[in-house]
């Protein structure tokens, strides 16, 4: 395995609130911003690449040449001339964000639709990292066709993370989401979902709920987010855990924030930190995070 993290998924073109009630356009979108993140915080000898599908209009070429500008491999990109990428804003009330989408045409649909490209992104990754979201905008088929890649980079000896990050509104209705959160933790050895969304997908009581699903599903360690509330970590090596969040004296805007600890946590396993200790880390950026607007914040690094 070469020392390399690749982020599966959709990037967007981000509109995003200003402090003066104007809009700032940026890229964005969940397994980008972990793969931003993620950047930041490993080592120049570890390569972060993201994989998905854009068009071959103006707005995608700058969207690659923004990736390639942060930092990340675009190598991974397939290009289609006939689509190009979605569009997303972000409206905040008192800290809490809701989105408006404009993506029909939008290219990342078809990252399950060449098999031998996707194979040949994955191959040879040491930890690959997608999302529900990244799931919810493929065709029925074309999720199982991407978990059968995920599953043979598994066998092949790649680290697979997944976040349970959900979008009600991308899915065919709630057994189908339910059925493509399971089927992605099928191929996991990380799962990462945030204890609010379990709840009302799942009706879950408790993170140890949470845990038993996935842990079910096969997955070695479980990482159990909950807003302001303590994070629940579980592993097949060490069991159940609690760590305390991180204070926040006031929440700005809590995009990216499940992004930035993904993009931490994996960040620091990967360099050999322990799980409590990368996710304490992840805690404490994804506290900074939400203390300022917009998925990514580059004076955190400044």
């Amino acid at each position: 395995m070469s020392k390399s993290l690749l982020c599966l998924g959709e990037c967007m073109v981000e509109l995003s609130p200003t402090a003066t009630g104007d809009y700032a356009r940026g890229f964005a979108g969940d397994t980008f911003n972990t793969a931003w993140y993620a950047r930041r915080l490993l080592p120049a000898d570890w390569s972060v690449a993201y994989g998905s599908c854009i068009g071959t209009d103006a707005i995608s070429e700058e969207m690659a040449a923004f990736m390639a500008g942060e930092g990340i491999d675009t190598t991974p990109l397939r290009r289609l001339p006939d689509r190009t990428v979605g569009l997303y804003m972000i409206s905040l009330r008192k800290g809490e964000r809701s989105f408006s989408y404009w993506r029909g045409q939008s290219a990342a649909k078809a990252l399950a639709d060449d098999p031998v490209w996707l194979a040949s992104i994955l191959r040879g990754r040491s930890v690959i990292h997608f999302s529900a979201i990244t799931l919810a905008i493929l065709g029925p088929d074309q999720r199982h066709a991407f978990c059968a890649a995920l599953a043979q980079a598994r066998a092949e000896g790649s680290l697979i993370a997944f976040d349970t990050n959900l979008r009600p509104r991308l899915w065919e209705g709630p057994e189908a989401m339910r059925a493509g959160v399971l089927l992605g933790a099928s191929v996991a050895d990380i799962v990462l979902p945030s204890f609010d969304e379990e709840t009302g997908l799942w009706g879950d009581q408790s993170p140890a709920e949470t845990i038993a699903r996935y842990q079910k599903a096969g997955a070695a360690r479980v990482v159990v987010k909950d807003g302001g509330g303590p994070v629940t970590l579980w592993s097949a090596a060490h069991g159940s855990r609690q760590h305390a969040a991180t204070p926040v004296a006031q929440i700005v805007d809590t995009t990216a924030a499940g992004d930035s600890f993904a993009g931490t946590f994996l960040a620091h396993l990967a360099q050999g930190a322990t799980e409590d200790e990368a996710a304490q880390k992840a805690m404490a950026l994804a506290a900074r995070v939400i203390q300022s607007r917009g998925a990514l914040v580059p004076s955190l690094f400044a």
